[in-house]
């Protein structure tokens, strides 16, 4: 979802499942997923004997389509492995709809991947080492770049932290990545929360993206997907609350006022476009759930 987009423009990326491109039966299944977004995973999903296979296999999927309104993204191989630079070069011919670059680092190294695939394939980055983090701005802001994706797991490594439930040692790295892409007009996605049986626990994590200012969040399974839509979708009271602020607006804006008090909360014109920011996407939601 992009700041400021218009309701036809507006993407949901609520929930955006990683899927191993090693994995035939996996593939397969996500075309019937309720998943937004997927990303077909040829790095750290894959064995390193398994990658020239995988790759193929991706290929094919994406040549074939068939995955309906879900946005497709393949995720490469980083430039410094074996496989980087001829996953680069495959994917240049059958991207889907973008491309995701591991361990971003500067924007240097968007351009360098960028150069590789051409001139029309999208890219997105994963934001995973603390370099990265404190890059996040300049890599936002780099032309080719649509999305910013937090890689969780790799930085709490990097960072020393413990992986605390609040994910407090994050909340620093989890704003600045929001901070650069709302800066630039591009979506953020929360990074994976990698225990399965924790329903409750990703509840939370995803609530706590939501009201970060994420859009969506990576996922590892199935079973994530309804979480995550539900967690970064406008609630029913949200929209409703939204009709009456534009309304409410406009009936003032009739009358010569340029505010008004709406249940006792006063109601200016930023109130109204982050109003018709949660219609667009309840829209898009809507359309793409009957689409």
């Amino acid at each position: 979802m992009i700041a400021g987009a218009s309701p036809a423009a507006m993407k949901p990326r609520r929930s955006v499942l990683f899927m191993p491109g090693s994995n035939a039966r996996a593939l397969e299944k996500a075309r019937t997923l309720p998943a937004d977004a997927l990303i077909l995973d040829l790095e750290d999903a894959v064995a390193p004997e398994a990658k020239s296979a995988a790759r193929d296999r991706v290929l094919a999927a994406v040549r074939a389509g068939g995955y309906g309104p879900r946005e497709v993204i393949v995720r490469v191989n980083g430039p410094g492995t074996p496989w980087g630079a001829e996953d680069l070069a495959a994917v240049a011919h059958a991207a889907g709809d973008a491309v995701l670059l591991p361990k971003i680092e500067s924007a240097e190294a968007v351009s360098a991947a960028a150069a590789a695939l051409g001139p029309t394939v999208a890219v997105w980055c994963m934001l995973e080492t603390p370099r990265g983090i404190l890059n996040a701005p300049s890599i936002a802001d780099h032309p080719r770049v649509d999305a910013l994706v937090m890689g969780t797991s790799d930085l709490t490594k990097d960072l020393h932290a413990r992986p605390t439930r609040d994910r407090l040692p994050l909340l620093p790295s989890l704003g600045l990545c929001v901070l650069a892409a709302r800066a630039a007009g591009i979506t953020a996605l929360d990074g994976v929360h990698l225990d399965l049986e924790d329903d409750a626990g990703l509840a939370a994590a995803c609530r706590q993206a939501a009201d970060l200012g994420f859009d969506g969040k990576t996922l590892i399974h199935p079973r994530q997907v309804a979480i995550a839509n539900e967690a970064f979708a406008p609630a029913a009271g949200e929209v409703d609350w939204a009709r009456r602020v534009i309304a409410a607006h406009a009936e003032a804006a009739a009358r010569g006022q340029g505010v008004v008090v709406l249940d006792g909360r006063l109601i200016e014109n930023l109130h109204v476009d982050d109003a018709r920011r949660v219609l667009a996407l309840a829209e898009a939601i809507a359309t793409r759930s009957t689409g």
